[in-house]
């Protein structure tokens, strides 16, 4: 059965992504930083009567020693490595003039660089086996910036001009590159993620007004993550998987418009959406 290793499974996309896969048959390797976090994976494991098809590791993608010691247990080449999915993720929210260099930092250690860390250490068994997928969970606000979200954006930003460059690299070697795009899910990124709203900020009004606006909109519109889940799964095991995968409507929308509508107009859109108009500064 392919094998594949799967970051950030504690909750959200990867908790389901790993449960689906071990459903089709796929061997799962699911690591997490903090392994004491396993238990709502085992339940979901143990409902779908797959708990035999995962290994739970621990996994900190900042960390290299902890990255080595993951790998180590891979033992590889003797077991072959078929995929590796890049879900691990942290955001935060505010104004950039209000954030400290330490939630900018963490957020692109493990969004961007935690991604380009465990890759080359994988890329040697891929390229020594000539085949090998890398999936890598961006984001649709890859397509447009979006207002108090600048370090997340600015990490999915970078993680698909990295992956898009890489690609030319690696398809010699039949290694896939494949990002995943989701919109709006239920996943608990939403409340685990800090918010800075000090209300000495100049910003303070529009943070407030986002805060509950966007609150109000993810309650109404967020999906089930398992359609990112299969996402997921109906790429790793696609014949020729696409380059890029939009999951959700307004991915797809964001996704279809991207690059055609200048930055002023995608900023007018965003700003009617958010009736950024009713801020009172």
């Amino acid at each position: 059965m392919p094998t594949v290793l799967i970051t950030g499974t504690s909750s959200g996309f990867g908790l389901v992504t790993a449960v689906e896969l071990a459903k089709r048959g796929w061997d799962v390797i699911a690591t997490m930083r903090d392994v004491a976090k396993r238990k709502p994976l085992d339940l979901e494991l143990a409902a779908a009567g797959v708990s035999s098809k995962v290994r739970v590791e621990q996994l900190d993608v900042t960390d290299a020693a902890s990255i080595d010691r993951a790998v180590a247990s891979l033992d590889l080449p003797n077991h072959p490595l078929d995929a590796v999915i890049h879900n691990a993720g942290v955001a935060v929210g505010g104004a950039f003039e209000d954030l400290d260099d330490e939630h900018v930092r963490r957020v692109m250690e493990v969004n961007f660089f935690g991604v380009l860390a465990l890759t080359k250490r994988l890329l040697p068994s891929f390229r020594a086996q000539r085949r090998g997928r890398i999936v890598i969970m961006s984001s649709e606000a890859a397509f447009a910036g979006l207002p108090g979200n600048s370090p997340y954006g600015a990490a999915k930003w970078a993680i698909e001009g990295w992956a898009e460059s890489l690609a030319y690299e690696v398809e010699h070697f039949n290694i896939d590159i494949i990002l995943i795009e989701p919109g709006a899910y239920r996943t608990n990124i939403w409340e685990s993620s800090p918010r800075v709203l000090p209300k000495t900020s100049a910003y303070y009004p529009l943070l407030r007004h986002l805060e509950v606006t966007v609150d109000a909109h993810v309650a109404k519109t967020a999906r089930d993550p398992i359609e990112v889940a299969k996402a997921v799964a109906n790429a790793l095991e696609s014949p020729r998987p696409r380059f890029r995968n939009p999951v959700g409507p307004t991915a797809k929308i964001m996704h279809f418009t991207r690059g055609k509508l200048p930055s002023t107009t995608v900023r007018k859109f965003f700003s009617r959406f958010f009736s950024l108009n009713k801020v009172r500064w």
